[in-house]
């Protein structure tokens, strides 16, 4: 497992666009069709990226940000966060066969 805060062990990793459904958009008061507008992507992007079935990329790290005020980092922080948490489960087997060198 990878190190990390302990207060996650156990916990499934969470899709950053399941932070944008249940956390963020309930704190604006704006219809998703005027967050897509906004965000300058179709609502079709928005609603693949709240239903979790694509990543947030770069670019859209960088709307996130600047729309809601927070940084593209943050975004892109919890998305790498994501794949590595789900790559580390689907990957144990073939990583336990990886001998660490000592550095």
């Amino acid at each position: 497992m990878m190190n990390g805060n302990p207060l996650l062990a156990g916990l499934p990793p969470v899709h950053p666009g399941a932070i944008l459904r249940e956390d963020i958009l309930p704190g604006v008061d704006l219809p998703k069709t005027e967050v897509a507008r906004r965000l300058g992507v179709s609502r079709q992007t928005l609603y693949d990226l709240l239903d979790q079935k694509q990543p947030v990329t770069p670019q859209m790290a960088l709307r996130l940000g600047r729309l809601f005020g927070n940084s593209a980092e943050f975004w892109a922080n919890l998305q790498r966060d994501f794949d590595l948490r789900t790559l580390e489960v689907s990957m144990a087997a073939e990583l336990a066969a990886i001998e660490p060198v000592a550095a």
